[in-house]
């Protein structure tokens, strides 16, 4: 790289933490409350990034534009909700690597899609967000990701020029909210993306298969 680099930002789901557990069960609950046999951790884990959207679709194939989507949609939150960190962990590597970028004095963040309903309670219950410079929610600025605002709001919180700031997510709207921020941009495949997808067309800055590779990558180890 040859910017300056003040701060990095991150996508939450899938990228600093494994929250599919949690997700996945909410979902699943809905699923044999209604006499439906219960499906495996691996049915829900791919989409798991894509959130309630993801989950009922494969709960039970439903999209946005159906009429019961909305009514579906707030009994899956208020299941996730009441377990919101019961299963969810952190991922391998990714304290360390946190612990690594504060100890070089830059900042970090989250943005994320995730309303401020899950995020505000579930940084709080976890200690790993407690340096964290800013954590901005889905519903934080009027736009969500792909949107570049939300990366901006991350900016400004810090304190940071949006060109000094680096952005690692694992969904190609990260990578383009990054870009049309005039951010680096890192494309995480450890998480939810797996292999069996190719993030080659999002055209990231870097990609990295763990947390511990992304201080390389980004020349600061």
């Amino acid at each position: 790289m040859q910017r300056s680099i003040r701060a990095i930002l991150f996508d939450l789901d899938g990228t600093l933490i494994d929250s599919a557990p949690d997700l996945g069960a909410a979902a699943d609950q809905m699923r044999v409350a209604r006499g439906m046999p219960s499906l495996p951790m691996a049915d829900y884990r791919p989409y798991a990034g894509s959130g309630a959207r993801g989950m009922l679709r494969v709960a039970f194939g439903m999209q946005p534009e159906d009429a019961e989507f909305p009514t579906m949609r707030e009994e899956f939150f208020q299941n996730y909700e009441r377990r919101m960190t019961q299963d969810t962990t952190v991922f391998d590597g990714v304290s360390d690597m946190l612990a690594s970028i504060v100890a070089r004095q830059l900042h970090w963040g989250v943005v994320t899609n995730k309303s401020k309903r899950f995020t505000e309670p579930l940084s709080r219950q976890m200690a790993l967000f407690a340096s964290a410079g800013a954590v901005v929610s889905g519903d934080t600025t009027p736009h969500a990701k792909p949107h570049p605002e939300p990366l901006f709001e991350a900016a400004r919180r810090i304190g940071v020029d949006p060109q000094d700031c680096v952005y690692v997510g694992d969904d190609e709207r990260d990578i383009i909210a990054g870009k049309a921020a005039g951010m680096h941009t890192v494309a995480a495949v450890y998480g939810y993306l797996g292999e069996k997808q190719s993030v080659a067309h999002w055209e990231a800055d870097d990609v990295i298969n763990s947390p511990h590779e992304l201080l390389k990558r980004l020349n600061l180890a």
